[in-house]
């Protein structure tokens, strides 16, 4: 097995893709090691994306795109200040609440930060705030767009543990919710220090007005989830559902979409579809080798002869999980870890669901961190400023993050409590 790891580092270290890095060590383990034959390899890697979850992978990309490219982000963004641009650092808040509500279309972080964040740091430059301060709070709130549901991380996370995913989606609600209350703290403690007033004053009529554009996108959250909720919509199928409403959004109610930029939206999610199944694939091909050679068993074995507590071992397990995060993509990170520390985590007596929002929250957290935080590429771009200078903005608004982490870890029934009432 020392091979394998070597053959994987070194490729991946050399800069080529992390699905080529996987299947290449995979492969060369497999063809010339173990003797195993090529064409069960390629059974492996194709039974790993063959899974009806995984349809929902480029339908909630899909929803997403569309929604960046259909006029919803500008309506949420204007209601979202109509209903508290009002308080002390007014736009730091709405820059979460509109993440929120963001949160419930696109499933993924990018998605956030290069749609919404676009629109919120540049209304934060022009109303006065300091740059740092508002790519800090940009990137901080575009990590509930994968904890609070739909979320594309927590349908890969699924489908390699063969968990509920209608469970995972509700187990990200108090999570994501805490972690906008935290945000919104940390905000009013900054606008506090450094004096900053309310960016407007508070109307019912403007919050009407906004409200009454807002709704049709309002009501893709209401789609997702009261469709999964009450046993409409598999989350396969919800997925489609909110692709299906967006085109009615953009193509007939807002009339903000063409036949040309839905032809480009539908190329872009065909192409990001691929970089991730291509990833999965490779990465159950893997997480096969790992487990037929007992590394999986000798992991388990190591850290249970550590502890035998499942707080310590998910403490453990956090470390490891932020670690990776620095370096590796999310997607990636999951399709590799989660066949190595799912039998640790059962053998534990930890909930499957529980350590899934535990995972994505963590590498969540490693998009805000160098050297491969991407949301940290995604806003220097769209801040033009030098990366290291985002490097520093993000810095202090981790620390909501981590206090979240640490409470969810600490008590299962903040994570379990929605999936308990709602699939008892």
């Amino acid at each position: 097995m020392t091979f394998l790891f070597v053959v994987f580092f070194v490729v991946l270290l050399s800069g080529v893709p992390i699905f080529i890095a996987l299947a290449g060590s995979s492969l060369l383990y497999t063809h010339f090691i173990a003797g195993i034959p090529d064409f069960v390899i390629l059974h492996r890697i194709a039974g790993g994306i063959d899974s009806f979850p995984l349809l929902a992978v480029p339908f909630f990309i899909l929803a997403g795109n569309l929604m960046n490219s259909a006029g919803i982000t500008n309506r949420i963004y204007d209601f979202a200040v109509a209903g508290v641009g009002w308080m002390h650092g007014g736009l730091g808040h709405v820059n979460v609440v509109g993440s929120v509500i963001f949160a419930g279309m696109s499933g993924t972080a990018v998605a956030d930060a290069g749609g919404l964040g676009t629109i919120e740091i540049k209304a934060m430059r022009d109303h006065g705030y300091d740059t740092n301060f508002a790519v800090g709070i940009t990137a901080a709130s575009s990590t509930l767009g994968p904890i609070i549901p739909p979320s594309l991380p927590m349908v890969i996370f699924g489908v390699m543990a063969n968990t509920s995913i209608g469970q995972l989606f509700a187990a990200g609600f108090v999570p994501g919710f805490l972690m906008a209350g935290f945000m919104m703290v940390h905000v009013a403690w900054y606008a506090h220090r450094h004096g900053i007033g309310r960016d407007q004053i508070f109307r019912w009529d403007v919050l009407g007005r906004t409200f009454v554009r807002a709704v049709p996108a309002l009501m893709t959250p209401g789609i997702i989830i009261g469709g999964m909720t009450f046993g409409w919509f598999t989350p396969t199928e919800a997925a489609i559902a909110a692709c299906a409403w967006a085109i009615v959004l953009g193509f007939i109610l807002y009339r903000s979409l063409s036949v040309k930029q839905f032809y480009k939206i539908s190329m872009d999610t065909i192409e990001t579809t691929a970089a991730v199944l291509m990833i999965v694939g490779a990465a159950s091909l893997f997480g096969w080798v790992l487990t037929t050679t007992r590394v999986t068993e000798q992991v388990t074995m190591a850290l249970l002869s550590v502890s035998n507590d499942p707080l310590i071992i998910l403490f453990m397990i956090n470390i490891l999980l932020l670690i990776v995060g620095c370096f590796m993509e999310t997607i990636a990170a999951i399709s590799i870890l989660v066949p190595v520390l799912l039998p640790v985590i059962l053998k534990a007596g930890i909930d499957p669901v529980q350590f899934g929002v535990i995972m994505v929250l963590n590498l969540m957290i490693g998009l805000l961190t160098p050297p491969v935080g991407i949301v940290l590429f995604v806003l220097a771009r769209v801040a033009n400023i030098p990366f290291d200078r985002t490097v520093k903005a993000v810095a202090p608004f981790l620390i909501p993050l981590l206090a979240v982490l640490v409470l969810i870890t600490v008590f299962p029934e903040l994570t379990l409590a929605v999936p308990k009432y709602l699939y008892r």
